[in-house]
């Protein structure tokens, strides 16, 4: 029982939830860029949330199914197609055993998850399923998957059709994409100009956007103020003495283009973090494609704190819908 790959899309891999507790070895979080997506769509097919399904980035795969199963596709508008005939996104849809899913050409956002009743169920290494491409960890012999595999699922027939998330309660991004940022440690090393201009331009996505980070263009460089360079800093004005990075924080190397770090980001480095995309806001930029407009928010921790629990909210009120 499992899933025939006959055409892989790109760069599709087998993410959880991801493995939290090893960030200080060096090991990222890993798992699902868009984690609200993930859910949706493993509570549509019976699923834990934390089940491995699939994550694919703007071209979905061809996938056979070799058992009856129900499947679901939240995140991106890409239009979904069982045997030729077009389905709903956001909702379970019931597969008999030979029937082939695939996919149409990208509308909006950027990442897709596929998940299948009963889930998918490689080796867990260090807890998770989730595929690390650069560690060679997780997923299908730590790589995406490619045409050829067969991946084995649980097994369970699920729920079949009938389930859906209403559109009030779907995630997506605006445009611009608006994303709230908590100003950080290094604050101090910009002047008050150029951090009233960060949060004034509008920038843009740039073509290298991908799980370890998102950059962005467009915006005025950053001024620093004046410094002695540490002993152990790199001399620009952007160098610190190597430090930790956590999921989220903005760097800005040469003080031009900020990198938001993400789920398969390092740990840690030798740039100054202007501060943190609150983890409310983590799932939006999963779905940001290239040259998308974007403005930084400036926010407190107490709307940091509330906006977790919004979204906290947001996921009861998916579970509510469902059951």
């Amino acid at each position: 029982m499992g899933i025939k790959v006959h055409n892989p899309g790109l760069a599709t891999t087998i993410q959880d939830l991801g493995r939290p507790g090893y960030f200080h070895l060096g090991i990222p979080i890993s798992g699902a860029m868009d984690r609200f997506a993930m859910r949706a769509a493993n509570m549509l097919v019976g699923n834990d949330e934390g089940a491995a399904g699939l994550e694919a980035v703007f071209m979905g795969p061809e996938l056979e199914f070799t058992s009856d199963c129900t499947v679901a596709v939240c995140g991106a508008d890409m239009p979904i197609k069982l045997d030729g005939e077009e389905r709903a996104g956001w909702s379970s849809i019931a597969v008999k055993a030979g029937q082939v899913l695939s996919f149409d050409f990208l509308k909006t956002g950027a990442r897709i998850y596929i998940a299948v009743s009963g889930g998918i169920t490689v080796p867990e290494y260090l807890g998770s399923r989730s595929t690390y491409a650069i560690g060679a960890l997780g997923g299908v012999d730590g790589r995406p998957i490619a045409a050829g595999d067969d991946l084995p699922t649980g097994g369970d027939a699920g729920p079949g059709d009938g389930r859906g998330v209403p559109e009030n309660l779907r995630r997506a991004p605006g445009n611009p994409a608006e994303l709230r940022v908590l100003p950080g440690l290094y604050w101090h090393r910009i002047t008050d100009q150029a951090g009233r201009n960060f949060f004034e331009d509008e920038w843009k996505v740039a073509p290298e956007a991908d799980r370890m980070g998102y950059r962005f263009r467009g915006g005025r460089p950053m001024e620093f103020v004046e410094r002695k360079q540490p002993f152990g800093a790199g001399s620009d004005p952007s160098n610190i003495v190597d430090g930790c990075y956590s999921y989220g924080s903005i760097q800005v190397p040469g003080g031009t283009e900020p990198i938001v770090l993400h789920r398969d980001a390092v740990s840690g480095g030798g740039y100054f973090m202007l501060g943190t995309v609150i983890s409310a806001d983590m799932d939006l930029i999963g779905q940001l494609q290239p040259h998308t407009p974007s403005k930084f928010v400036k926010v407190d921790m107490e709307t940091a704190l509330q906006a977790r629990r919004d979204r906290h909210a947001l996921l009861d009120q998916v579970r509510a819908a469902l059951d």
